[in-house]
């Protein structure tokens, strides 16, 4: 596991050392980056000693800013794609205005922009600075894209002021770098078996029925799953996502082979959870041959097997998860669904909203159990992903504990 730890111009940069010391005791490899004015207060070697990694200072290597070479004229694209958050401690007024803006003008602002990963930030100013409407806009833009906020503490500060605005404990960024990357380990020792992206149902050699999903969901569910200590057996339709390296993963492309894939993996698994879309109905006959255009053709359809019925009904004392993607009477519509199919919850999203569910790397759903409603407004499929392991934890917790007389 590998983070990037961004570290902007303040004081309270020479506590990033320690940061950097603590995310390395629990295994996890951490790569700096630091803007122009962080380096007038702690030199870019203490990090590169301390880390064992190179430690980024700007967009091109010295001497190369007006002759770039290819790799690092790109090395932000590559550094997003090796991380899995992205860390900025301390994090100034500045940063944060640059990340809600969208601003792009130095190594750090451009990574931000390149990364899908999840994001903490830790502040660290002047009180009045902190308090300001601007900052507190620019906070609450970016809690709204779901990145964490490790809030500051109070108290006497290095401008001499006493108030609100200094760095956090190392120990609570840390804690939340940790949730983040989904590594509590409260699904140590448990099977996940995660269905995921869309299927194809042929109409002939080169036509297929299908749908909008991209799998996002169901392989964000996966890696928190894994990172939270679980097993996970990822059956994927076709979808041009990377699974997560760790997961055994079975690839298909029709309903009845994701079908076949789940159920034979079935006793493997102590949670299920089928965010896979599949196609609700196939042709009843598919042509062996590519179908020619002679004019209006009529195409009768049969409907496909529901996969996540039949699940629920061999389950032994597996928890069975299902998602449900909806575009009226949406909640109705769920809860029906959880009790026809037996499921120990369902997570419904109204998928006629724009922004979000399909094709999207946002969601807004609510996670419905027998006893509870959660409401997981518009964040990153990510933190949907960890809430709905949350709940997960909770039904296991809940089935383990003793039934009181």
């Amino acid at each position: 596991m590998k983070i990037a730890l961004g570290i902007t111009g303040g004081i309270a940069a020479y506590k990033s050392a320690e940061i950097l010391r603590l995310l390395q005791d629990r295994g996890i490899r951490v790569q700096v980056i630091m803007t122009r004015a962080a380096q007038e207060f702690v030199r870019p070697l203490t990090f590169a000693a301390l880390s064992g990694e190179k430690v980024i200072t700007g967009m091109f290597a010295p001497g190369e800013e007006h002759a770039p070479n290819i790799d690092s004229a790109v090395e932000h694209i590559a550094v997003a794609q090796s991380i899995d958050a992205l860390v900025v401690a301390p994090a100034t007024a500045d940063i944060i205005a640059h990340f809600a803006q969208g601003l792009a003008t130095d190594f750090l602002t451009t990574l931000y922009l390149a990364s899908t990963v999840p994001v903490v930030i830790a502040p660290a100013m002047n009180v009045n600075m902190w308090n300001h409407p601007a900052t507190q806009a620019n906070l609450e833009i970016l809690r709204k894209r779901g990145v964490k906020i490790v809030e500051p503490g109070s108290g006497y500060l290095a401008c001499g002021m006493v108030g609100q605005g200094r760095l956090a404990e190392n120990d609570a960024i840390v804690a939340t770098v940790l949730e983040a990357l989904g590594t509590s380990q409260d699904l140590t020792g448990e099977t996940v078996l995660v269905t995921a992206g869309p299927t194809r149902e042929k109409i002939d050699p080169v036509r297929f029925l299908t749908n909008r999903s991209s799998g996002r969901m169901g392989y964000a569910i996966a890696e928190a799953a894994l990172r939270r200590g679980a097993r996970v057996l990822l059956v994927s339709g076709p979808t041009s996502l990377t699974p997560p390296g760790a997961a055994k993963v079975t690839r298909v492309e029709s309903t009845d082979e994701m079908r076949d894939a789940a159920v034979n993996l079935l006793p493997q698994a102590t949670i299920v959870v089928k965010t896979a879309a599949v196609a609700d109905y196939r042709p009843k006959v598919a042509a062996g041959q590519k179908i020619k255009r002679k004019g209006p053709m009529t195409l009768e359809l049969e409907p496909t097997q529901d996969i996540l019925k039949e699940i629920s009904a061999k389950k032994a004392d597996q928890i069975v998860v299902g998602f449900a993607a909806e575009t009226e009477n949406v909640l109705e519509n769920a809860r029906q669904k959880l009790v026809s199919k037996h499921l120990d919850a369902i997570v419904v999203n109204d998928v006629s909203r724009e922004g979000v569910g399909f094709d999207s790397d946002r969601n807004a759903v609510t996670i419905i159990t027998h006893d509870e409603v959660v409401e997981v407004p518009e964040t990153t499929k990510w933190e949907v992903a960890q809430r709905v392991l949350d709940q997960i934890v909770k039904l296991r917790q809940n089935r383990k504990s003793p039934v009181k007389a």
